[in-house]
C-alpha cells in the first residue's frame, strides 16, 4: 500500500508554521521492552533535563508553540496537553518514562530527547489516506475506558487524524485509537514527527534521522523510507 499523509487547507490556516516528516518501516521485529529500550528512554530523559537546564517542560519555546495552537482549536493545554509535553512531565517524575515496547520506547526517546511530538501507526491497520483534519464532531474514535470499548466523537473544529474508517488521534497528538497502535506484533510502521515554529525543518529531519538509525539498529535488514510533506 502506497502511504499517503495530508494536511487539510483548515489546519494549514490555523497553524501556518506546521511542518512534519514520516519515517516508514517495513519488516520490523517488535517485542517487549528490554534493556537497550530503556537505555534509549534513559538517555533521552538525559538529554531532556539538559535541554530545559532547570525549566519546566512548558516554559520551552517548542512546547509554548503547541500550547497556544491548542488553545487555538478550544483545546485547554493545562489539562489537554501535547504528546511531547506529557511524555516530558512523566520523564521528570520519580516513576519515569513508561515502558510500553520496543518500538514505542524508541519513539518515545526521540520525542523526549528533542522535544517535539512523534506518534507511530501500524500501518498493517491503517485504511486509507492518513488525513490531518478539522473534525465536524461526528466522526467516530474508537477507544477503550474502564476496561471496555467505546466509541467517542471529537469535538466539532478539534484537530485529528484520521483515515478512511475512523478517527486515529484526538486533539492532534493528545490521545491515540487502539485500532493502530504498534503492539509487539507489529511489522509495519509509520512514524510522524510534528513541528512548530520555532522548530525547524532541520531539526525535525535531525530527529527522523535519529529515529531510522535507532530503527535500523533494533532491526535489521528492515526497508525504511523518510517521506517529507506532501
Amino acid at each position: 500500500m502506497t502511504l499517503t499523509i495530508t494536511v487539510s487547507d483548515e489546519v494549514r490556516s490555523l497553524a501556518p508554521g506546521f511542518t512534519h516528516l514520516a519515517v516508514e518501516a517495513r519488516g520490523l521485529v517488535n517485542g517487549p521492552s528490554d534493556e537497550g529500550s530503556s537505555a534509549l528512554l534513559d538517555d533521552a530523559t538525559r538529554r531532556l533535563v539538559e535541554r530545559l537546564g532547570g525549566r519546566a517542560p512548558h516554559e520551552d519555546p517548542h512546547v509554548a508553540a503547541w500550547r497556544e495552537v491548542y488553545a487555538a482549536f478550544g483545546a485547554k493545554p493545562s489539562r489537554t496537553r501535547n504528546s511531547a509535553e506529557a511524555l516530558a512531565r512523566r520523564a521528570l517524575t520519580d516513576a519515569g518514562l513508561p515502558r510500553i515496547n520496543r518500538l514505542v520506547d524508541l519513539y518515545n526517546a526521540i520525542s523526549v530527547a528533542h522535544l517535539i511530538p512523534v506518534g507511530g501507526e501500524d500501518t498493517d491497520h491503517i485504511k486509507g489516506a492518513m488525513r490531518l483534519v478539522r473534525a465536524t464532531g461526528r466522526e467516530p474514535f474508537p477507544t477503550a475506558a474502564g476496561g471496555a470499548d467505546v466509541v467517542e466523537n471529537p469535538e466539532p473544529g478539534e484537530v485529528v487524524w484520521c483515515d478512511d474508517e475512523a478517527v486515529t488521534c484526538r486533539r492532534w497528538n493528545w490521545r491515540q485509537g487502539v485500532r493502530t497502535r504498534l503492539t509487539e506484533d507489529s511489522v509495519n510502521a509509520v512514524f510522524l514527527l510534528e513541528g512548530l515554529a520555532p522548530s525547524t525543518p532541520g531539526e525535525l529531519g535531525a530527529a527522523a534521522t535519529e529515529l531510522a538509525e535507532s530503527l535500523e539498529k533494533l532491526s535489521p535488514g528492515a526497508r525504511i523510507t523518510l517521506h517529507a510533506p506532501a
